[in-house]
């Protein structure tokens, strides 16, 4: 028996329950972890709540991003040994698996060794954001040198890797961010230009910043109507990817606009990623070049304990983090 967390019905922080569940033994293509630490994701409180890509199976187990130490594989598992220390990419259904546990079964394709350098709560906190943005930015948006790029909620801790991933091939990263509260953070994070849309008007500081250019890309988790603002700030032939829909509202096209400047609007999550083998080794050997060279690094907001989960999620849902939330597991 373990410790786990799940939840009986749908709603908010306060629906997370702590119980004894049974872990039993891998099956083939499978790993048991003993968990360290636990990445939290904004499509965990979606899933807790309702609102995520998938209905939650009740009673639901959640979680899906960690790292820890392999206890037992199951047949057929190549490549991952008990006592590895490992990282588990989100890479597969909280409705069959989750990671909000002392112990958790995994399927072995989203176990990683555990990148150089990096300790249990970095290494629970690098995965789904640069291998987010990696799909987005390298894989469909082909970002290269002198390109801008606009990142909305770019505080998030994939805004964050975007910065840096933009950053290493020579784009121009321009954050994007709602109030002023985090605008030095942001450029100590190395972002080139941060703009403040309760301040300023993004469409004419992103012309000024690219001599009235625009951005040949948009990496997108706000969505809602906001996205009108950001077609009129893109260059001709340029791709909006959309990935979130924090704004919680509908999400028009601006044909008109769209039409003038031959745009591309996409919907995107990292699914698209992991599901295709190829375009999956090729991204986790992307951020495991870019962790040893030092360009890229995990930068963690707050770090809570598992007993202290509802309050981790709880600061979640309060949009103060800069960086990924981690949760420790004894």
């Amino acid at each position: 028996m373990t410790k786990a967390i799940r939840f009986h019905e749908t709603g908010g922080p306060e629906v997370l329950q702590y119980e004894e569940v049974e872990v039993g033994e891998p099956g083939a293509g499978e790993v048991r972890v003993k968990v360290e630490a636990i990445g939290l994701n904004r499509a965990e409180a979606m899933f807790r709540s309702g609102n995520y890509l998938e209905e939650p199976q009740l009673p639901a187990g959640i979680g899906y991003e960690g790292s820890g130490i392999v206890e037992a594989v199951g047949d057929g598992v190549d490549g991952v040994s008990q006592g590895d220390s490992v990282s588990v990419i989100p890479g597969f259904s909280m409705n069959d698996y989750s990671f909000y546990a002392e112990q958790a079964i995994v399927p072995a394709y989203a176990v990683t060794p555990r990148p150089p350098g990096l300790d249990a709560v970095q290494a629970a906190a690098v995965w789904m954001p640069f291998l987010t943005a990696y799909g987005a930015l390298i894989e469909i948006g082909r970002l290269s040198r002198n390109d801008a790029i606009i990142i909305p909620a770019a505080s998030s801790s994939v805004g964050l890797a975007a910065i840096q991933i933009a950053n290493s091939v020579g784009a121009i990263s321009i954050a994007a961010t709602r109030t002023s509260a985090k605008v030095d953070d942001l450029k100590k994070a190395g972002a080139a230009h941060v703009i403040v849309t309760e301040e300023q008007d993004i469409a004419a500081e992103v012309m000024r910043i690219t001599d009235d250019a625009g951005a040949r890309l948009v990496f997108d988790p706000v969505a809602g109507p906001q996205v009108e603002n950001l077609v009129d700030a893109m260059a001709p032939g340029g791709t909006l990817v959309v990935y979130g829909a924090l704004s919680g509202e509908p999400t028009p096209f601006p044909l008109i606009k769209g039409l003038k400047k031959a745009l591309t609007m996409r919907g995107y999550t990292l699914f698209e990623v992991i599901g295709d083998a190829e375009r999956f080794e090729r991204g986790k050997r992307f951020v495991k070049e870019g962790l040893e060279s030092g360009d890229f690094s995990a930068i963690v907001s707050k770090t809570f304990t598992f007993d202290d989960m509802i309050a981790a999620h709880e600061y979640m849902e309060s949009n103060q983090q800069f960086g990924k939330i981690v949760v420790t597991v004894p």
